[in-house]
């Protein structure tokens, strides 16, 4: 008997989505049945991704979104439940990074990392947060039927990498957030998660892999390879369904071995 999961009538919103990994998690959600809401602040390559989903025969929204604002994050995060619905399902992907040596990160390096990776994630999981909470108690309207929060963390934030180490702390900021979240929100039926991919092989970094530098890293690996955005497919739609009722406060590394 085949097994499958179907995300029919829920809503999820997916941050960072303009390219990468956010755009995957979007199309995949999208086959499985949930109206997506777009979030970045490339909306033209938004409106790019929702014809391609649309094409599809599936249902996307486009929303500006620049996580370091607070006002942007509010005013996101409504417009998003007026136009399509209460939020069910949160992928909270939105990330930036830089590359020096630890003694030469400069206050501006460490404020464009930390104000995205850390703050806007975490005010972007607050907000919707809130949201689900309201209604999981009958303090706002909507049909309520639990949340599911995922943030995607890295698995640098479980190993420390060199010339990364400010991302690094972000991204194990982004760990421990999602286990406060978890232990807060949980008794109300919010599931919160986090996934910590590996080295991926996205339209950023493509180029990377095929010089020298890139090609020395993946002899590194365990299988001498980068994954590719479909590989975290599965995962992302178990984390955002019903089916991963039991699973909170997870934090899953999906890195081929690399963080073992």
């Amino acid at each position: 008997m085949a097994y499958s999961i179907d995300l029919s009538g829920r809503v999820a919103l997916v941050t960072g989505a303009s390219s990468g990994l956010g755009a995957q998690f979007a199309r995949t959600l999208a086959r499985a049945g949930a109206a997506v809401v777009l979030a970045s602040r490339r909306v033209e390559k938004l409106k790019e991704l929702r014809a391609h989903i649309e094409g599809e025969g599936g249902d996307a929204h486009v929303v500006a979104l620049d996580v370091t604002d607070h006002g942007s994050i509010k005013a996101a995060v409504a417009r998003a439940e007026t136009e399509v619905g209460s939020i069910d399902i949160l992928v909270n992907n939105s990330g930036v990074s830089t590359t020096q040596r630890i003694q030469d990160v400069t206050e501006e390096d460490y404020d464009f990392i930390f104000d995205t990776n850390v703050k806007g994630a975490f005010f972007v999981a607050q907000e919707v947060g809130k949201r689900m909470l309201a209604r999981a108690r009958g303090a706002a309207p909507g049909n309520y039927t639990g949340g599911r929060i995922v943030n995607i963390a890295s698995m640098a934030g479980l190993r420390v990498l060199p010339q990364i180490g400010a991302y690094c702390m972000s991204k194990a900021a982004v760990v421990h957030m999602t286990k406060a979240m978890a232990l807060e929100w949980g008794k109300f039926g919010i599931n919160v998660n986090a996934i910590c991919p590996g080295y991926i092989d996205t339209e950023i970094n493509h180029h990377h892999w095929a010089t020298e530098q890139g090609g020395k890293l993946v002899q590194m690996l365990p299988r001498k390879r980068v994954g590719k955005p479909e590989d975290l497919d599965a995962l992302i739609v178990m984390l955002c369904s019903d089916q991963s009722h039991f699973i909170n406060g997870a934090v899953i590394a999906a890195d081929d071995g690399f963080g073992a």
